[in-house]
């Protein structure tokens, strides 16, 4: 059985972190705790890693998995185009459950799978996965849960569901906020599509509703949401 590490003990926190990040070098995958659900992480740069991700979660290429940074700067390096509407976004709600969706820079070699030559983006609002973020660099990262079943709140829920297919498990207690948990709603995050903004041929559309609302999202970019395409 794959070991947990409860991040809450210091002894802990430091063989787990310091496995996790071995375990990414090496191409294997680790579950961490984010802001929104548990996540399954590789490191983005190995096609093998991602696919054994895609594998553990019974997943296909044509879903491939989101990439989690440490900071905004990095949007800029893995992005072709960054928008001003999507600055705005990224600085009103980065750290955060907001995932946005850009063309992919060229430059990149990587293979995330049919991507279609963009790359979805996102920051994690929790200390744990920043810090690995820090040290590890961009992660393709998951939701930590079997294709088909509720993602993962817990590290525990996440190994009853991807056993020994995960390397090292991070505990870092249940995600997801105290509100979202009592009141049964989705603490998954809104993920937003800004490839017709980037290419000048359209607005911001939202692909996925999560812990951002679309009211939220229209007091900063306003009618770049949901515009029509001209």
């Amino acid at each position: 059985m794959a070991p947990i590490y409860d991040c809450s003990v210091d002894s802990e926190l430091l063989t787990g972190m310091r496995l996790a990040r071995a375990a990414i070098g090496r191409g294997e995958l680790v579950v961490i705790p984010t802001d929104t659900v548990y996540g399954v992480a590789a490191d983005a740069f190995s096609p093998a890693a991602v696919q054994r991700l895609l594998d553990a979660k019974g997943r296909g290429r044509q879903s491939p998995p989101p990439v989690l940074v440490p900071g905004i700067p990095t949007l800029a390096a893995l992005a072709e185009t960054v928008p001003d509407e999507v600055d705005a976004l990224v600085k009103a709600f980065w750290p955060g459950g907001l995932t946005i969706v850009l063309p992919a820079s060229p430059s990149l070699v990587w293979d995330l799978g049919e991507t279609k030559g963009t790359v979805a983006l996102r920051m994690p609002d929790n200390t744990l996965a920043l810090e690995l973020l820090s040290e590890t660099g961009p992660l393709a990262v998951s939701s930590a849960n079997l294709t088909g079943r509720p993602a993962a709140r817990t590290a525990a829920e996440a190994e009853g569901m991807l056993g020994e297919s995960i390397s090292v498990y991070l505990d870092g207690g249940e995600a997801g906020s105290a509100y979202d948990r009592v009141e049964g709603k989705d603490s998954s995050s809104t993920i937003v599509d800004a490839t017709a903004l980037a290419a000048g041929v359209g607005g911001l559309r939202i692909l996925r509703h999560g812990v951002i609302s679309a009211d939220r999202l229209r007091e900063v970019v306003g009618d770049a949401l949901d515009a029509p395409v001209p």
